[in-house]
């Protein structure tokens, strides 16, 4: 396990941090994105709590994660890079390194944390916990697995970190990404489903349709954070080196699927709301008009019929 497909770890390890970099940046965008979205015309009482807690910690660990990264890197390229036994392509292949402990528990977090949102989003919609029992159950699993990848990380033997597929890490690593995926899965459908039967519901007796981009979001966002965990599978059913590249990406990708969620539908509502503001604004316009100049009944005068009849 020293090359990727042909790279060596330490060129990999160059390219898991700039790649990160950037969707680091677009994830910094959208966090000042889904902050605007919590100030704009908003009073404090408003903003929704646990949301707003959930947007704040993706940030800050995906900024945490970000750091980890780039003092591994700097460790294993510079610090190390000459007292290190083999060099940094054996540094960076040595999973037992406290800066790479600690950057896959940050992900494990970063991913508990995203699918945990996605478990109260479905709360939200269903209103009952029942429906909720089975993915929380499944996040049970999330977080017991990872805690495993992360503990046999950190006391892995030469022999597994030579053999991380087939060692009980990578079994570890390998339950962790199907039950998070089947967990983030499961909740989305459970979730797009409740928003569709409802559309369903009403639609026959509205014009508009409020719903639908709603589930298209809800759907995007699920593409996109399965492509990655998705791209991270087969990189390990591969025996593929790339998972390590892939597991850093996850972590902004986390972030920027749950902020696209947010920001997209409070820019629906915000425009709903000005549209309906704007509506009332003409409404009672009309209505003052109305009070200003209110119409004169006609009234049939016996001894003037003729001017009445003509002014009609």
């Amino acid at each position: 396990m020293v090359s990727l497909a042909g790279i060596p770890m330490d060129s990999a390890a160059i390219m898991s941090l700039a790649l990160e970099g950037i969707l680091y940046g677009f994830s910094v965008l959208m966090c000042l994105g889904t902050i605007w979205t919590f100030t704009y015309k908003r009073h404090m009482q408003d903003v929704n709590r646990p949301i707003a807690v959930a947007a704040t910690l993706l940030f800050v660990l995906s900024t945490a994660h970000m750091v980890v990264v780039i003092i591994h890197v700097q460790h294993g390229l510079v610090k190390y890079r000459d007292t290190f036994p083999g060099g940094p392509v054996a540094f960076f292949t040595d999973v037992t390194q406290d800066t790479f402990v600690i950057k896959n528990a940050i992900y494990n977090i970063q991913t508990l944390l995203g699918d945990g949102v996605v478990i109260y989003r479905c709360y939200v919609v269903w209103q009952s916990a029942w429906v909720i029992i089975l993915p929380c159950v499944m996040w049970c699993g999330v977080a017991a697995s990872g805690v495993c990848s992360v503990y046999y990380f950190s006391q892995a033997s030469v022999a597994e970190i030579e053999n991380f597929f087939a060692s009980r890490i990578g079994h570890w690593v390998a339950t962790f990404l199907a039950s998070t995926l089947a967990t983030n899965a499961l909740s989305t459908g459970l979730l797009a489903y409740r928003i569709w039967m409802n559309e369903r519901k009403v639609s026959a007796i509205r014009t508009t349709k409020h719903k639908v981009p709603i589930l298209r979001i809800l759907i995007d966002a699920a593409v996109l954070y399965s492509a990655a965990l998705g791209s991270s599978i087969i990189c390990f059913s591969l025996w593929n080196d790339g998972i390590y590249v892939t597991g850093d990406l996850t972590v902004p990708i986390v972030s920027i699927a749950f902020y696209m969620v947010f920001i997209r539908i409070a820019t629906n509502q915000n425009r709903q709301h000005d549209l309906s503001t704007v509506c009332r604004s003409v409404t009672g316009t009309k209505r003052r008009n109305l009070q200003q100049h209110p119409m004169q009944p006609l009234v049939h005068r016996p001894n003037d019929s003729k001017s009445s009849l003509g002014d009609i």
